[in-house]
């Protein structure tokens, strides 16, 4: 069975790339050079507008970890619950304890608040202290499907993981596969794992088609060299691997 093909996308611009070359489903996000923020209202608005395929949209308040405050958690379930009035498909929510394991409350509580959307479990997953525990944690929470690498940088990493998991979860909860998925690995990866769902951002940095800048200002004070230049998704890049993808498990 050919993999539903999700790509991760930061803007609407990057919706309409990913949609016209092949995408199945989207995650919307914005910061993705941060690991990933909430996009924000006029982004997710327009992108549902536009968009043809489903829209998953993540929900995380900030970078670093993923164990958050009383206050950072109520915006969670408040943006969840704007997202659910606005009939987004689908949302991407993670918290951890302190201990390193899924927290049960608060996952609850945001399941329940965003029903009857879709809900996907990040990569706060791949910081979790025991994967197969963690992952019967969110089936108990009535989580939909698991974003992760099999808690390594890279699918390629991390298949052995991949595969216990896929094994485990049987058709209680999807596995979402990510973590480096490029053209050159794709069927390496697909070889090994039996995934019913892929995720890639096929980002590339291009040229900023400003002419003029000021030098001595900047605002990523972190790379300051890359303020010349952005990051889109590759049509490109989403078409090789749809291709790939659907060709190889076709």
């Amino acid at each position: 069975m050919t993999p539903l093909i999700e790509v991760c996308v930061e803007g609407v611009d990057a919706v309409v790339t990913a949609q016209q070359n092949g995408a199945d489903r989207v995650e919307l996000c914005a910061g993705l050079a941060l690991g990933g923020l909430t996009p924000g209202p006029g982004v997710v608005e327009r992108a549902l507008e536009v968009a043809r395929i489903p829209v998953h949209v993540l929900v995380r308040p900030r970078e670093g970890d993923f164990l958050y405050s009383d206050e950072e958690f109520t915006t969670l379930l408040r943006d969840v619950e704007w997202l659910r009035e606005c009939s987004v498909h689908g949302v991407v929510i993670g918290c951890l304890t302190q201990a390193g394991e899924v927290d049960r409350e608060r996952t609850r509580q945001l399941v329940q608040a965003a029903r009857p959307m879709s809900v996907t479990f990040h990569r706060a997953f791949d910081q979790a202290r025991d994967p197969l525990e963690a992952l019967e944690v969110l089936v108990e929470c009535g989580v939909d499907r698991v974003l992760t690498s099999g808690q390594r940088g890279s699918a390629v990493e991390g298949a052995a993981t991949l595969r216990q998991l896929v094994s485990a979860a049987g058709n209680r909860i999807t596995i979402l596969g990510c973590g480096g998925l490029r053209p050159h690995n794709i069927r390496q990866v697909l070889e090994g794992v039996p995934l019913a769902e892929v995720h890639f951002s096929a980002l590339q940095a291009v040229p900023s088609p400003m002419t003029f800048g000021q030098t001595q200002v900047h605002f990523n004070k972190a790379a300051p060299d890359t303020e010349d230049l952005k990051r889109e998704t590759s049509a490109e890049q989403v078409r090789r691997m749809v291709e790939l993808i659907r060709t190889f498990m076709g």
